[in-house]
């Protein structure tokens, strides 16, 4: 993942000692968007096989959704070594964006096991 030019803390001192507040680069913050997207993406289909396999219905597909979104949260998280700020600019894009779309793929692939049957 690719984070902005400092490292450490938010506030950086410049050389006639005052603190400029950091800024984030906008390719990278974009490029980091994409990774989360693609993440959630593909373990949602993996998800939605493994689910429709393991013969899940209802409400514990859903559960099962949830639980795995969760764990690619942490997992991303975990990637960015416990450091969001440094790579987002809030947790939010971490813990929701992408969780809808992952979803409708999820849902699909989640179906098509029981229609091979």
């Amino acid at each position: 993942m690719a984070g902005h030019s400092g490292s450490g803390s938010s506030e950086k001192k410049s050389s006639n000692g005052v603190n400029e507040l950091l800024t984030f680069n906008a390719e990278n913050m974009q490029s980091n968007m994409k990774t989360i997207y693609y993440s959630r993406t593909f373990l949602s289909i993996i998800g939605g096989v493994v689910a429709g396999i393991l013969g899940f219905t209802g409400l514990k597909g859903f559960i099962f959704y949830v639980l795995l979104m969760a764990f690619t949260s942490v997992g991303l998280i975990a990637k960015a070594k416990f450091s969001i700020h440094t790579y987002f600019d809030s947790w939010n894009r971490v813990l929701i964006d992408g969780f809808l779309g992952g979803l409708m793929s999820f849902v699909l692939f989640w179906t098509y096991p029981f229609l091979c049957q």
